[in-house]
C-alpha cells in the first residue's frame, strides 16, 4: 500500500504470521461473534479474524487506512468506522461484544478506562499492549508494579496475560516488548464500593502520592477517618492495599460524608 506511518497515532502494525495464528487462537472467534477491532491498521489480523466470522466491525483513526480496508473487503463482511477509540460509544454496538486490538501504546491508558466504562456490554478483551502496562494491568498488591491502573482495572475484570511478542513482529518495531492480555468483565453481582465515583477518586490520590503512608496522604482532607474501624493501617502505603481493601476505605469514607470531590488529586 505504501503507507506512511504516523507517529501522533502511535502506528506499528504487526506483520508476523506466527504471532497473528497465536493471537487467533486465543481470541477463538466463533462465526456469530460480535466482535470489534480496535486499530485494523493493515488488516495483519482483520483478514484472519473475517475467515472465521460472519461479520466484523472496526475503529481506524486514520483515514488512509481506512480507505484502504473498505478496498479490501466488502461493506456486507466489513463495517469500517473512522473514529477515534477514545471517544467512541462503545454501547452503540449492542451487548454481547468481543473487543479485540492491537492497541496504540500511547493511548492506552486512558483507552482501558475509556473501555471499563462498558465492560457490562462486552463479553471478553483481548489486547496487544507494552508488555509493561500488562505487568502493571495484572500486578498483585505489594509488587512494585501496582497501582491505581491495576486497581481499577481489577475492580472490574479478570485479567490474564497470555503471551510476549518481540519488537520485530512489527514495522517499525516499537522500542518496547509487548504482551498480549485476556480481559473478561467480573459478574455483575460482584463486589463493589458503594461510591463508584468516591473509590475511584480516592485510588487515584493515594497513587498520586504512592510512597507516602495513607494517613499523611489522606490526612489533610480527611483528619478524621477512623482507622481501626476501616480495617486498614494508617501507616500502610497504597501499593501495599488490595482491591477489596480499597472498597472497603471508600465505603468507610462514604459513610463518613467524604465525597469524590474532597479527594481530587492535588494536580487536578
Amino acid at each position: 500500500m505504501g503507507h506512511r506511518v504516523r507517529k501522533r497515532f502511535g502506528q506499528h502494525f504487526l506483520h508476523d504470521e506466527g504471532v497473528v495464528d497465536q493471537l487467533v487462537r486465543a481470541i477463538a472467534p466463533q462465526r456469530d461473534d460480535r466482535m470489534v477491532e480496535i486499530g485494523p491498521g493493515m488488516a495483519a489480523l482483520t483478514a484472519p479474524l473475517l475467515d472465521r466470522l460472519e461479520y466484523l466491525t472496526v475503529l481506524e483513526i486514520d483515514r488512509d487506512l481506512a480507505g484502504h480496508l473498505r478496498s479490501l473487503f466488502p461493506d456486507t463482511r466489513l463495517r469500517v468506522i473512522e473514529q477515534d477509540a477514545l471517544s467512541f460509544d462503545y454501547a452503540s454496538l449492542g451487548p454481547g461484544l468481543r473487543v479485540v486490538g492491537n492497541l496504540p501504546y500511547n493511548i492506552s491508558s486512558p483507552l482501558l478506562f475509556h473501555l471499563a466504562a462498558y465492560a457490562d456490554v462486552v463479553i471478553d478483551q483481548h489486547f496487544m499492549l507494552q508488555r509493561e502496562v500488562v505487568e502493571r494491568m495484572t500486578a498483585a498488591a505489594g509488587s512494585s508494579a501496582y497501582g491505581r491502573l491495576s486497581v481499577m482495572l481489577q475492580a472490574r475484570y479478570r485479567m490474564e496475560q497470555l503471551f510476549d511478542v518481540d519488537p520485530g513482529a512489527f514495522d517499525p518495531p516499537p522500542r518496547v516488548m509487548s504482551s498480549v492480555v485476556r480481559m473478561q468483565p467480573l459478574p455483575a453481582d460482584r463486589p463493589g464500593p458503594v461510591c463508584e465515583a468516591l473509590f475511584a477518586a480516592l485510588v487515584a490520590r493515594v497513587f498520586g502520592q504512592r510512597r507516602k503512608m495513607l494517613r499523611r496522604s489522606l490526612g489533610v482532607r480527611v483528619a478524621d477517618i477512623d482507622w481501626p474501624a476501616a480495617g486498614i493501617a494508617p501507616t500502610a502505603r497504597p501499593q501495599e492495599l488490595s482491591v477489596a481493601q480499597f472498597m472497603q476505605l471508600a465505603d468507610h469514607l462514604h459513610a463518613r460524608g467524604v465525597t469524590a470531590a474532597q479527594l481530587q488529586p492535588k494536580n487536578q
